[in-house]
């Protein structure tokens, strides 16, 4: 049998970096509660997001970079001196934080938190059919040019 203490340790500091990544979650703002059905959302870069505790609590702001490693993310405009002069990204806990508007690039993450099944979600088809009609004319041209 394992010790609590040591089963603990093994969830948070020496979880692999896929479970790290699915630990890197946080609240949705109750606009978003009641639009999605749900309470939380793993972060994502270009989320907008307001901290709710430390230093910079009440700040709001875009994710700029994320830190597995950490399991915090850095935002923009949240930034420290060095006495030197020089700035550097503060990265704050995900849990300190609640996501007030989402990055809808990814039509996947979008779909799962619909609630709806992403395997099942039409694929784009434009941005295929725009890659293979300028080959065919390339293709037509260099004919042209063979005669």
């Amino acid at each position: 049998m394992v010790k609590p203490t040591k089963m603990r340790n093994r969830m948070l500091f020496q979880a692999t970096l896929q479970t790290r990544s699915k630990q890197m979650g946080s609240a949705l703002s109750k606009d978003l509660q009641k639009k999605y059905g749900k309470k939380s959302a793993r972060v994502v870069e270009g989320d907008s997001v307001t901290i709710l505790r430390g230093e910079f609590k009440g700040v709001d702001g875009k994710i700029s970079n994320i830190s597995t490693q950490k399991s915090s993310v850095a935002i923009d405009g949240v930034k420290k001196e060095k006495t030197k002069g020089d700035k550097f990204d503060v990265y704050i806990h995900t849990s300190n934080l609640v996501i007030t508007s989402l990055n809808s690039n990814d039509k996947w993450r979008m779909a799962k938190l619909e609630g709806k099944d992403p395997r099942k979600q039409p694929k784009e088809t434009t941005t295929k059919e725009n890659k293979t009609e300028p080959k065919v004319e390339k293709e037509v041209e260099k004919k042209e040019n063979e005669k």
